[in-house]
């Protein structure tokens, strides 16, 4: 039973692009490794950009730079 899981900031992504991002997932395992579909489990976690960092600092702070 593969297992994968997204991380993404949370951001404002739709209930339609994650079902994108579940769905893309469970195709790439079924066409490069030949998994199951109905056995791949697709976990998204949301992390607010103040617990994301990069280069040392939260992406808040490089978002309000403009990075």
């Amino acid at each position: 039973m593969p297992y994968v899981n997204i991380k993404i900031t949370r951001e404002g992504a739709t209930a339609e692009q994650k079902a994108r991002l579940i769905q893309g997932a469970t195709q790439l395992l079924v066409d490069v490794l030949g998994k199951n579909p109905k056995t791949t489990v697709v976990v998204i976690d949301e992390v607010d950009t103040d617990n994301w960092g990069v280069g040392g600092e939260s992406v808040t702070v490089r978002r309000a730079r403009g990075e």
